[in-house]
């Protein structure tokens, strides 16, 4: 007899509540968890559990790699879990041992956009206590913008830790995000928001999702985001519409500049002698002076009038909650755009004010990262340290192009081995030829995921993981609200795990284990580190057991928390000038650059490649995953290319026609769909097209070669944003052509 189970989706960042119908050992259905903080609706791709577990695709054993990298066929052996953690082990104790552990290189999918926030942070414990600073997670790509580089202006991340109060907000501006497609429950959040009254504003050359909603759509040309934010900034100062309060008192905005070597001075120190100074504001209003509405027309698109109507209702209808996301992280000037959209959120003085973006209060819990486990002269070896101080490395993140690198030229110094989470790297950045030969040239390679993906096949050594929903996973705070944050929640394991699958986290466990670390992970028993992480709590396992749809401890957000503690920045306020950046020679005021590969930026180019080649995440698969899952794949059963009728029609390009999409690094195939709100000087493609779907005789394209449909083949890692080394896949040059032969 079917029963209903409560538990939450962990595919991605909205971890959804939801229903689970389980039936004789069989998921047949995840439905939406009423009552439950996040548990208003579940996704499509959340609704095709059921498919991704029974898929006969899935990876059941542990294999080796018989044949050479490069071989046609691997020979895949299969092996026992013993042999293969051993193997693991030793392969990993011995490069340590000649090379320094920090030739390990750790790798993950995106806890955003995957199951691997189940076990992200044990994973970084287990990298800290091996010794190695390198973990490779795309955060150049997602997550750079919202926690990152904001800190550099805040302290903290704004908006990624400090997020939109959806519940009380006045206006609501989405800037480069779709939470239809990224976060569902901040969708059904923000049109509750909407019904009872709240203005939005979306930010995206798309009008996709919630942007057919808004009160102002800004189709801005991809990558001339910062000029935009500055612009609007300008609006909100020659009109008066900023917090005084606020911008002089928590701001260095009143701070004085010496002229001679730009450092600030502290507010009331005299300047040297016969040394000029300069506010910081008047610097500010001279940075932005030059974005006038119809200058800035000309650079972004965005109507001059609707610039100014957008600044006023940015002000008129306060608290603001914003939040961004990879529509800004992917391009060559990421960083000074988000610094860019940081300032002007501070002139409305809404953070951490009731509707504004707001730092929830979590659930006391007990760290598990094991920060204190990495030595800060580890720490320092961080591969990308020296070209981007300032960058991911210092946060131990390193970027896909300085892997590669490391790997394929041992820039800093070679990277010998990588241990991967699902990462299925070689689709997800740019320059995939590159990022297969640098996997090649590894002398050992150990990847765990769900299915054989074009990065797993680089493999020596490939084990299988569970499903989410074959495993028991703790989740302390499910961050969009503060009843989302204040709840807890064990998820149960539904179904048993197929064949030899382990979940990631067991996998962490055991290997720690076996690499001689288990004194740091409670000798490989999981259930007494979670036990440790919930002390804080005062809640037991037993409990949650008990309670699967979770438990909601009594917290209450605390607001304007800096008035006590100050921000987290150096000097105690917001950092709109950041002498951070200006000491290792970047602007210290948010700046506009044009996009590095543009019709402005390269006419050389431009010439042969006339078009602006964007990209968007689909609403049904997460990155490059789940093409395999048929009832997915038949709602988007080919990859498209997004343009304009107009576009198309001078080009002889029927809807639905193949088309060859090409950039100055090569061509791929995709089918033109018309979207006739895009600009006709803009095209939008898909990342992330590989995988078959046999159950309806859909193919798979190969990663390069002809026919290859992998958009990060003819896109590259540069030039990379100076600050994160972030790529430019979000603003491009291509040209499109009709597919020569036949149609179909």
């Amino acid at each position: 007899m079917a029963s209903e189970v409560a538990t939450f989706c962990p595919l991605c960042v909205s971890r959804c509540g939801a229903t689970a119908t389980v039936d004789d050992g069989r998921l047949l259905a995840l439905e939406p968890l009423p009552g439950h903080p996040t548990g208003q609706a579940v996704c499509v791709k959340g609704k095709a559990a059921p498919e991704i577990v029974a898929h006969p695709d899935r990876l059941l054993h542990p294999l080796r790699r018989t044949a050479p990298r490069g071989a046609a066929d691997p020979g895949w052996e299969r092996i026992g879990w013993d042999d293969a953690l051993a193997t693991v082990a030793a392969r990993l104790t011995a490069i340590a041992a000649e090379s320094g552990p920090e030739a390990v290189v750790f790798g993950t999918a995106s806890p955003s956009t995957s199951a691997m926030s189940d076990a992200a942070d044990w994973l970084t414990r287990l990298r800290r206590a091996f010794g190695s600073p390198n973990v490779v997670s795309y955060m150049e790509l997602c997550g750079w913008g919202r926690h990152l580089a904001t800190t550099y202006t805040w302290g903290e991340p704004v908006p990624g830790g400090y997020l939109p109060d959806l519940e009380n907000a006045g206006c609501i501006l989405y800037w480069g995000y779709n939470p239809s497609v990224s976060r569902l429950a901040h969708a059904t959040a923000t049109t509750a928001a909407l019904r009872r009254g709240a203005k939005l504003v979306v930010v995206d050359p798309r009008r996709a999702g919630l942007a057919s909603k808004a009160d102002h759509w800004l189709r801005v040309r991809p990558g001339t985001d910062a000029a935009l934010a500055l612009a609007i900034t300008r609006e909100l100062i020659e009109n008066g519409w900023y917090d005084t309060e606020f911008v002089e008192r928590w701001t260095n905005a009143s701070w004085r500049v010496r002229a001679d070597t730009g450092e600030l001075l502290a507010p009331g120190a005299p300047p040297p002698d016969g040394v000029a100074t300069r506010r910081v504001w008047d610097l500010i209003t001279e940075s932005c002076a030059r974005f006038t509405p119809e200058a800035t027309e000309r650079i972004t698109g965005v109507p001059a009038a609707r610039i100014t109507a957008v600044a006023r209702l940015l002000w008129e209808a306060r608290p603001v909650a914003f939040y961004t996301w990879s529509g800004l992280e992917q391009h060559s000037n990421a960083t000074q755009t988000v610094r860019a959209i940081g300032q002007l959120y501070a002139l409305t003085g809404c953070l951490d004010v009731p509707g504004g973006n707001v730092l929830f209060t979590p659930a006391p819990a007990n760290p598990v990262d094991g920060r204190q486990l990495l030595s800060h002269e580890q720490r320092a070896k961080a591969i990308g340290a020296r070209e981007r101080p300032l960058g991911p490395a210092r946060f131990e993140y390193v970027t896909g192009e300085d892997f590669y690198r490391a790997a394929l030229d041992g820039v800093p110094y070679r990277a010998r081995a990588l241990v991967n989470f699902g990462a299925n790297l070689v689709l997800a950045h740019g320059d995939s030829a590159r990022g297969r030969d640098a996997l090649g040239a590894l002398d050992f390679f150990v990847h765990t995921d769900l299915f054989m993906t074009p990065t797993a096949e680089q493999a020596d050594i490939v084990l299988p993981a569970t499903s989410a929903w074959e495993a028991e996973a703790l989740r302390i705070g499910f961050e969009t609200s503060q009843a989302a944050q204040s709840t807890v929640q064990l998820r149960r394991r539904l179904v048993a795990p197929r064949g030899e699958a382990r979940p990631d986290l067991r996998i962490i466990f055991d290997l720690a284990v076996a690499l001689g670390l288990g004194e740091h992970f409670f000798g490989g028993d999981i259930e007494a580190a979670w036990r440790h992480q919930l002390a804080p709590t005062g809640l037991g396992l037993e409990q949650l057991r008990a309670s699967p749809e979770g438990i909601r401890l009594p917290l209450k957000t605390v607001h304007r928390k800096y008035e006590q503690r100050g921000f987290r920045t150096p000097s105690g306020v917001v950092e709109l000038y950041s002498e951070a950046l200006l000491r290792e020679g970047y602007p210290p005021l948010p700046a506009y650059d044009e996009p590095s590969l543009s019709p402005v930026s390269r006419p050389d180019l431009a010439a042969r490649y006339p078009l602006v080649l964007t990209c968007a995440k689909s609403l049904f698969f997460c990155e490059t995953q789940h093409r395999a899952v048929s009832s997915l794949r038949k709602s988007a059963p080919d990859p498209q290319l997004e343009l304009h009728p107009e576009t198309a029609a001078a080009r002889g390009i029927a809807a639905g026609d193949w088309v060859r999409l090409e950039t100055p690094r090569g061509s791929i195939r995709a089918r033109a769909k018309f979207n006739v709100n895009l600009d006709p000087g803009v095209v939008c493609g898909q990342h992330g097209w590989w995988q078959p779907a046999a159950g309806l005789g859909r193919p798979g394209y190969p990663v390069t070669g002809e026919g290859s449909a992998n958009l990060n083949l003819v896109l590259g890692q540069g030039p990379s944003d100076p600050v994160s080394g972030s790529s430019p896949l979000r603003a491009s040059l291509c040209e499109v052509a009709r597919e020569a032969g036949p149609q179909g």
